[in-house]
């Protein structure tokens, strides 16, 4: 079902902005999120799919869309207040809001400067309304091609949710033979807090918790506006190619996962650019999926929604720049594991229904034990982004990319696989402008500036 909203003039095109419903109705009720989900403040995400003639046309993109929703229904919901004044989803069946535009000036999709993110891709992607769930915008561009952007908040899923139903929603585009991808599930019971939440809780578990986690209300103060306005952070897309990836990992050394050998290469840059005393230490975090930990029988594969936590490390910015890459990995492979525990994602479980109404946030947001202070920065993995198949039945992208300018004090890297296939990453950077320079500037530059020519050869 597809209703007209509105007609709009914009300055790149016209707009067109159509909501689109479930293809069969959803009794409405309300869903609540998880103790996972309530740990995420109000973030919305976005990515973008670019596609060269012949592009996906919105006609087929809105229908395979209304199909999607009938299993996806808490995307085409709305975000709601209950009681506690906790968010939770209203499952209307509302629509998600769908916006189709042509591109001003007549330019062609190989003109956007895709790297330089602040200069265009803000335009292609959905500003989503505050109490929608998801938002969806195709833009056309005179040569064809077009881009397909979406927004959806964060509080309701995770990026590993989101991939499932953009799976979803390319194989019922291309009206697929296959067996069609596995329903997703919102079985919050998956996710429940234990009956005695203190029942067989090691104090380690709690002791971790507590340094990872911490109520809002004791969060520290953020920075006086004149801070803020010096640490405005800048957008940015790069490419690393497959050797200089596999060489990292090398230098890392043995038994250490290509992260953690690129999360301790970017802290160690990092530190390179907390070149004031005021930031004297380095916080560098890794958002971690616990799926497989709570379920390592495959249960959860199909869940809808956050399972996330986020250790981090902070390191004296001095002797970080000192330390050799090897060791750095060493120190992020061992917060990382020490929180890639079911005991630790069902202790946060019941450590948030304990706190509950109370807000709760990750200290990693805040530059960790080192405060407002530090320099930080969180690396979110998304090498499982689907970026090979998304095909909506005209051919697989030609690029892909999250953008994610959250508005926390720390920066956010998010690494995935490169459209063409061949080892290369794809880097969503979002950091304070002097981090952005020391990636530039390296002398061995693993962060290379993503040209054109890379993506549209």
């Amino acid at each position: 079902m597809v209703k007209l909203e509105a007609t709009k003039e914009h300055d790149d095109g016209r707009a067109v902005t159509v909501t689109v419903a479930p293809a069969l109705p959803v009794q409405e009720h309300r869903l609540p999120l998880s103790n996972l989900d309530l740990l995420l403040p109000p973030l919305d995400v976005s990515l973008f799919f670019c596609y060269l003639h012949p592009a996906p046309t919105a006609a087929a993109l809105k229908e395979a869309l209304a199909k999607t929703l009938v299993a996806y229904y808490p995307l085409a919901g709305e975000v709601v207040a209950n009681g506690d004044g906790e968010p939770e989803l209203l499952c209307s069946g509302r629509g998600v809001d769908f916006t189709e535009t042509t591109a001003a000036g007549g330019v062609e999709l190989r003109e956007i400067r895709l790297g330089a993110v602040d200069e265009g891709v803000e335009k292609l992607v959905p500003a989503k309304k505050a109490a929608s769930v998801t938002a969806v915008k195709v833009t056309k561009f005179r040569c064809g091609g077009a881009v397909v952007g979406c927004t959806f908040d964060h509080r309701v899923c995770d990026a590993y949710s989101f991939n499932m139903f953009l799976v979803a929603w390319a194989a019922t585009a291309r009206g697929s033979s296959a067996p069609p991808p596995p329903a997703p599930s919102f079985r919050r019971s998956l996710v429940a807090p234990r009956d005695d939440p203190t029942h067989e809780r090691a104090p380690s578990t709690d002791a971790l918790i507590d340094r990872l986690f911490s109520p809002r209300s004791a969060a520290p103060p953020p920075p006086p506006p004149a801070a803020a306005a010096g640490r405005r952070s800048v957008n940015r897309i790069y490419r690393i190619a497959a050797a200089d990836i596999a060489a990292l990992k090398a230098s890392a050394g043995p038994g250490r996962t290509k992260l953690e050998a690129f999360t301790a290469h970017l802290w160690k840059l990092c530190s390179r650019a907390a070149s004031s005393p005021r930031q004297s230490q380095c916080c560098m975090g890794v958002v971690v999926d616990g799926r497989t930990r709570m379920s390592p029988g495959g249960a959860m594969k199909a869940y809808f929604g956050n399972v996330l936590t986020i250790p981090y490390g902070v390191i004296g910015s001095e002797d970080l720049r000192r330390m050799a890459l090897a060791d750095v990995a060493g120190d992020v492979h061992r917060w990382v594991a020490e929180a890639a525990t079911g005991d630790h994602f069902r202790g946060l479980v019941d450590w948030v229904e304990a706190l509950r109404p109370k807000p709760a946030a990750a200290r990693a947001y805040l530059g960790g034990t080192g405060g407002n202070e530090a320099m930080a920065c969180i690396v979110s993995s998304g090498m499982t982004f689907p970026v090979r198949k998304v095909d909506f039945g005209t051919g697989l992208p030609a690029f892909a990319s999250y953008h994610f300018p959250w508005p926390a004090g720390a920066g956010y890297v998010m690494p995935m696989p490169s459209a063409r296939g061949d080892g290369d990453w794809v880097v969503y950077v979002h950091v304070a402008p002097e981090v952005a320079k020391v990636m530039e500037e390296e002398e061995s530059t693993v962060f290379q500036a993503l040209e054109n020519s890379y993506v549209f050869e």
